[in-house]
């Protein structure tokens, strides 16, 4: 990731799910960040939403995987 690229947040959902995305994108050479918030972790609980991030220069190259991505975790 180039370091003055701007980070755009492109998904976010279960951990599981942001892990497939992740790998999709890398398999296509697009690195991507994953982000979860452990405010709640003094609870014991796992974060419910983990978000995933890629430079926005990534974007249009993304877009169609991130689609496709949607609509296959949508139905």
């Amino acid at each position: 990731m180039e370091e003055n690229d701007a980070l755009i947040n492109i998904y976010a959902g279960t951990e599981a799910s942001v892990l497939l995305l992740k790998a999709r994108l890398e398999e296509i050479g697009i690195s991507a960040l994953m982000k979860n918030d452990l405010s709640d972790a003094w609870l014991g609980t796992a974060p419910s939403t983990v978000n995933l991030y890629i430079q926005e220069s990534d974007f249009k190259e993304a877009g169609p995987i991130i689609r496709e991505f949607i609509l296959l975790v949508r139905d």
